[in-house]
């Protein structure tokens, strides 16, 4: 699929647009379908249990669940997958491999760091994911690199999510790495500094939360 699925969630929304193509998938999750007006976009797919929509917006998504029930994915309130999830692998079962997550971060922790775990599965299932908030990104590395281009201003930190991750390199920031060893129980990662060179992330073993800041 060479469109991207955007996914918006109920989280903080930090951005006021979004440059939607016809070849892209929205899907509004839960609360996220207030925001869909705000952005200027109209979602293809309303997915959630619907238990952070105010009253209008419940009483717009029945409307449209008997004009175009197609549109409409009412979750249970009690299950496994959390909303964001079960909106992430409708966008794979679709087939996309490329997902923008807004409103995905801010409000409760435990919703943020749910998502960041999504954004592994994501990883895991042979996509790519990023948690978009304003001037930042959240994504996950496992075993591969990632580059960034010259000119950028601004903050990267890396966290471990596993025990270690193996053969982490940085090169073209402020402080590099060079094979080294990522522990999660010492943040040794956090704000490192882009110096408007191009810069180069690795990690030959494990998995990283990588998380940016540009000014």
């Amino acid at each position: 699929m060479d469109g991207k699925c955007f996914v918006i969630g109920a989280g903080d929304l930090t951005v006021g647009t979004l440059e939607v193509s016809k070849k892209d998938f929205v899907i509004a999750v839960d609360g996220g379908l207030g925001y869909c007006s705000l952005l200027g976009v109209e979602p293809d797919l309303i997915l959630g249990d619907f238990d952070s929509v105010s009253p209008e917006e419940a009483k717009a998504v029945e409307a449209l669940e008997q004009q175009i029930p197609e549109r409409i994915l009412r979750l249970p309130r009690e299950k496994d997958d959390t909303d964001m999830l079960a909106a992430l692998k409708e966008g794979l079962r679709r087939g996309y491999r490329d997902f923008r997550i807004y409103g995905g971060t801010g409000g409760r922790f435990d919703h943020t760091l749910a998502n960041i775990q999504c954004l592994l599965y994501l990883k895991k299932h042979g996509a790519v994911g990023y948690l978009v908030d304003g001037t930042g990104m959240i994504l996950v590395l496992m075993d591969e690199s990632v580059e960034f281009q010259k000119g950028l201003e601004g903050f990267l930190s890396l966290f471990s999510l596993t025990d270690e991750s193996v053969g982490v390199t940085i090169r073209g920031m402020k402080y590099p790495l060079e094979q080294a060893v990522v522990r999660n129980d010492f943040p040794i990662g956090i704000s490192n500094e882009f110096t408007g060179e191009a810069a180069v992330v690795s990690v030959e073993k494990g998995q990283l939360v990588c998380m940016l800041q540009f000014l």
